[in-house]
């Protein structure tokens, strides 16, 4: 279960040190932590520091775990019986321990290539094992992506980013949609790409609105 003091993991993923995802979760992080003066604040800078890939003893595990069907996150430590799996859960260990006290996780991240990027793909991986329930918690994601690709845009069917972690959230780790919260902001390729440069104004109709509901949405979770 997430700490009793009220707990926010705030993650980056940007390779940019000043984007717009996280220029959006920054919004949420800040409201957040005045709405829980008291709570306790998580951060983690998955581009500035990244997460390794998970590698064979990793998936020996998750093996175990699934062998003895061990959903206590609190005993995966037992599946652990080689040197080699050892260093393997030391880099899980503390990756997890964030995860599980958090009663909010805070993901800021970009959309690369259509999708997320390979630093917060790792950390998904390192932190995922099978029949895994992070039921009870709450997800906040703050993206940011170069084109426009919501709901009735013609990339809507391209969008990676924002399917993958709501399927992701829902089928690994047992969490409602209405525990869920996605903004961000759109077409942020207008302010470099000529191309696009006559939807600056669309983008930054999208960035206003991000701001708005990253403070409200972090106020009120």
């Amino acid at each position: 279960m997430p700490s009793a003091t009220p707990t926010l993991l705030h993650l980056d993923a940007s390779a940019r040190r000043r984007s717009f995802s996280r220029e959006v979760g920054d919004a949420v992080a800040e409201a957040w932590r005045s709405a829980h003066p008291g709570g306790r604040y998580l951060h983690r800078d998955l581009a500035l520091t990244p997460v390794p890939q998970i590698d064979e003893a990793w998936t020996e595990l998750c093996d175990y775990v699934l062998a003895h069907q061990i959903t206590d996150i609190a005993r995966y430590a037992e599946a652990v019986r080689t040197p080699e799996q050892a260093a393997a859960w030391a880099i899980v260990e503390p990756l997890l321990a964030e995860l599980v006290a958090a009663d909010t996780v805070l993901i800021a991240t970009p959309m690369y290539n259509f999708g997320i990027p390979a630093s917060l793909k790792a950390w998904i991986d390192q932190v995922t094992f099978p029949k895994m329930s992070l039921a009870g918690r709450r997800f906040v994601v703050a993206y940011a992506r170069g084109g426009a690709y919501g709901p009735g845009t013609p990339r809507h069917p391209v969008d990676h980013q924002e399917r993958y972690l709501r399927d992701f959230f829902t089928g690994h780790f047992a969490v409602p949609d209405a525990a869920m919260a996605f903004l961000g902001t759109e077409l942020v390729n207008a302010r470099v790409d000529p191309a696009l440069a006559g939807r600056r104004d669309a983008h930054e109709v999208s960035r206003s609105a991000a701001l708005t509901a990253a403070r409200k949405i972090g106020g009120e979770w």
